[in-house]
């Protein structure tokens, strides 16, 4: 992550780390099917991806639900408890390609989102949790599961 991302407005913050985690993500095409074991967990770059991009989703649907004036439905992810036969899988360069565009299409909304809102909006959020602002900085912890995995180059 750079000092932008920590810094910028929420909209960079999220773009930032999905730039952070596609950054990675380019050198798993080198993957030796070994998962990395960090905090007790099994890590993978296909849980990395799913990982990241849950919580873009979850979190977007709070947001959303938050502004029509709803309660946010609560998750069921497994999240990062249970490693699928396909988080195992040979992470290839059409995974990459994959990744590229479901993360940045993710992030994109994510930034038209936020940038639509106004500071007030941002930071005397609707409903429920963290501001609009606070949420967007909380999606910038999701580069722990990219980081997890690592710069495999």
């Amino acid at each position: 992550m750079n000092e932008n991302t920590q810094t910028g407005t929420p909209s960079t913050a999220v773009t930032g780390m999905v730039d952070h985690v596609l950054a990675l993500a380019a050198t798993w095409t080198r993957w030796d099917g070994e998962p990395a074991h960090v905090d007790g967990r099994v890590h993978t770059p296909h849980k990395a991806i799913r990982r990241v991009a849950d919580h873009l989703v979850d979190h977007l649907a709070e947001l959303e639900a938050r502004l029509a004036g709803e309660d946010p439905q609560p998750d069921h992810w497994h999240a990062s408890l249970i490693t699928t036969e396909a988080d195992l899988a040979p992470f290839t360069p059409q995974d990459l390609d994959e990744a590229r565009s479901r993360l940045t299409r993710l992030a994109r909304v994510w930034a038209n989102r936020l940038d639509a809102l106004t500071d007030e909006q941002l930071d005397d959020s609707p409903g429920e949790g963290w501001s609009f602002r606070e949420l967007a900085r909380h999606l910038t912890e999701s580069v722990y599961y990219a980081d997890a995995v690592g710069d495999l180059s």
